[in-house]
């Protein structure tokens, strides 16, 4: 079943011809989410093959035009291409106030819901939830509020061990009561338990992503045991002074944070457009953990059930 990230942009504030400012778009079995919206966004959807069709939500990290500046137009298109599905906007407050006058210079009423719902995280905490997925959200430290975001796919009831439903004659009838605990009783009177008739199922795959941030120690935490992390590396460790006063990391403090979190993979992203290339990210992040790749432009990155690996497309 899917569970996968889109790269719609890898770059930090200013974009390059090979890599667009912040975007992302997860995609699982049955939602989609985009993740921050820097201009250029629909442009890049439109590159990988993909719409928002099954997307009800859109996340917004904080409040720097390169993570929100693709909206108006985005919006505008959606409104042209007939979307009639209703679309709410999460994010640090302030963003309506931005927006509503560029939208109401459109003549045309938006021909579906559109809300925003402001929210500043101060904690690690269940936000709210889309689909099969669970989003939660924390604070990250950058120059103006930001939020961090961790996607989890729900628990999902126990697989049905269809050679026990075989042997014991089991009808299929009785599979949602077992799905939901219960043991059976077979028309001798004996009972097969529940721990019998089910294999557990795959574990929950989790995805966190935090862009614009200096590195904090505290933020493992929040992303402890993910399957993938997303933390942005703008700068090399050579540079650690300015990333520091920018509000911003390097690709070695990302790979710290990986380590301290016990994160299954690392995926670095919002480079500084001073960087031709992100190879030396990779090398640098490596160094401390080693399974560390650079973000690129319309990448996909699966995250597979445990035990399964999986290259990027």
């Amino acid at each position: 079943m899917r569970f996968e990230v889109i790269i719609l942009g890898s770059n930090g504030a200013v974009p390059t011809p090979e890599r667009h400012a912040s975007a992302q778009l997860l995609r699982s079995e049955a939602t989609d989410l985009l993740i921050d919206c820097a201009e250029g966004t629909q442009l890049q959807l439109q590159a990988a093959g993909v719409g928002l069709g099954r997307t009800d939500t859109i996340l917004i990290s904080h409040l720097h035009g390169d993570h929100y500046f693709g909206l108006p137009g985005l919006i505008t298109s959606l409104s042209l291409l007939g979307r009639i599905m209703p679309l709410r906007i999460i994010s640090p407050p302030g963003l309506r106030a931005k927006l509503t006058p560029l939208l109401e210079l459109d003549r045309w009423r938006l021909p579906f819901p559109l809300t925003f719902e402001e929210h500043t995280a101060t904690d690690y905490s269940l936000l709210t939830s889309s689909g099969e997925l669970d989003i939660y959200s924390f604070p990250l430290r950058h120059r103006i509020p930001t939020n961090g975001y961790l996607i989890r796919e729900r628990d999902r009831e126990p697989n049905i061990r269809k050679d026990q439903l075989t042997a014991h004659g089991i009808p299929w009838q009785a599979i949602p009561a077992i799905k939901q605990g219960g043991d059976h009783r077979l028309p001798s009177g004996e009972v097969i338990a529940h721990a019998q008739l089910v294999a557990p199922a795959a574990a929950p795959r989790s995805y966190a992503y935090c862009s614009d941030t200096v590195y904090f120690p505290e933020l493992a935490d929040y992303v402890r045991g993910v399957d993938l992390l997303y933390h942005e590396a703008t700068f090399l460790e050579d540079m650690t002074e300015e990333a520091a006063k920018k509000g911003h990391a390097t690709a070695k403090q990302a790979a710290q944070v990986a380590v301290d979190a016990g994160a299954k993979e690392l995926l670095l992203g919002h480079f500084s457009a001073r960087y031709r290339d992100v190879v030396e990210h990779e090398r640098e992040a490596r160094q401390v953990f080693a399974n560390s790749t650079a973000a690129r432009d319309l990448y996909h990155f699966a995250v597979l059930y445990a035990g399964r690996q999986e290259a990027p497309a």
